[in-house]
């Protein structure tokens, strides 16, 4: 009985000593496009409560800070989410900042200090831009709509596919529970033709507007790097738009996709330097606001 106890208290001990059971996880904000005194940029709220729901507690990163504020947010959080939304991939301060943690974490990565990105959309289409610093977007014909994905046999072994369970990756082949709001793709063609995206990222599902066979799905081989071109945090927490899928497979989509990048948070132990500064730093600080009849979003943070 005393053996099995001090053997459970190591193991405790293990366990807690090599995952963080308290992540933090950035979500960098976007320009609001007429801005006004005190209100220049935004964060969806969908994108909070879908890392919430994973477990995690979110800081919102704004836009136009210095190398060095860059650098000690970087060193506090556990991984940063890069939303979708409307900037230049090539040249805005959204693009400015996603270099940036985007070259911290390739070199953390490289020295054994985990931490984990995640684009969305916008942020999908950036980290592409980031790996090459070439424009390799097609024009697609996906700006609201739902689509099963067609999964690539890479797929099968994939770090963020591998704990779904096998019912909701059937149907996640087989109805549109994925939903894209973009102009834009990058082609499979161009992926496969391009060596250096090529080597870096795995792509994982694909979709087509029927002329485009374009990539919706992709980690990266050897860094722990994901991104979706449709939005699996609009499944359960986006009302407004007729085609946002809300089924049962459509809201566990949400929360697998949610439960696999918080744990991914889980293996970085960046903190912040003191308990203060983690609390003012985050998101509870500020109250998310309902946009109204005519928003596109529930509800958003603005700052």
């Amino acid at each position: 009985m005393f053996l099995f106890f001090c053997i459970s208290l190591t193991c405790l001990f293990y366990s807690s000593a090599t995952r963080n059971d308290q992540p933090v996880i950035g979500i960098l904000a976007q320009e609001i496009r007429v801005p006004k005194p005190n209100q220049t940029a935004y964060v969806a709220a969908s994108y909070v409560k879908f890392l919430e729901s994973g477990g995690a507690r979110v800081v919102p990163v704004m836009l136009d800070q210095t190398l060095e504020e860059y650098k000690r947010v970087f060193y506090s959080i556990n991984g940063i989410l890069l939303p979708g939304g409307r900037a230049s991939i090539v040249s805005s301060a959204f693009q400015r900042a996603s270099q940036i943690f985007y070259e911290l974490a390739i070199e953390a990565n490289n020295r054994g200090d985990y931490f984990p990105l995640w684009g969305t959309c916008l942020g999908f289409e950036q980290l592409f831009y980031l790996t090459s610093f070439k424009t390799t977007l097609s024009r697609t014909n996906t700006s609201g709509v739902a689509l099963p994905l067609s999964f690539t046999n890479e797929s099968r072994d994939s770090r963020l596919l591998r704990g779904f369970p096998a019912g909701l990756l059937v149907a996640l082949a087989s109805e549109p529970l994925t939903e894209h709001s973009h102009k834009f793709g990058v082609a499979v063609s161009t992926h496969r033709a391009d060596e250096e995206l090529r080597r870096f990222y795995r792509v994982l599902t694909t979709n087509t507007d029927g002329a485009t066979e374009f990539v919706s799905t992709f980690e990266a081989y050897d860094y722990p790097i994901y991104g979706t071109q449709w939005h699996p945090e609009k499944n359960a927490y986006e009302w407004r738009k007729p085609y946002v899928p809300h089924s049962v497979s459509a809201i566990r989509t949400t929360f697998y996709m949610a439960e696999f990048f918080v744990n991914e948070a889980r293996k970085s132990f960046h903190r912040f330097r003191s308990e203060e500064e983690e609390r003012r730093a985050l998101i509870y600080n500020h109250r998310p606001v309902h946009t109204g009849p005519n928003g596109f979003f529930e509800q958003v943070y603005i700052f």
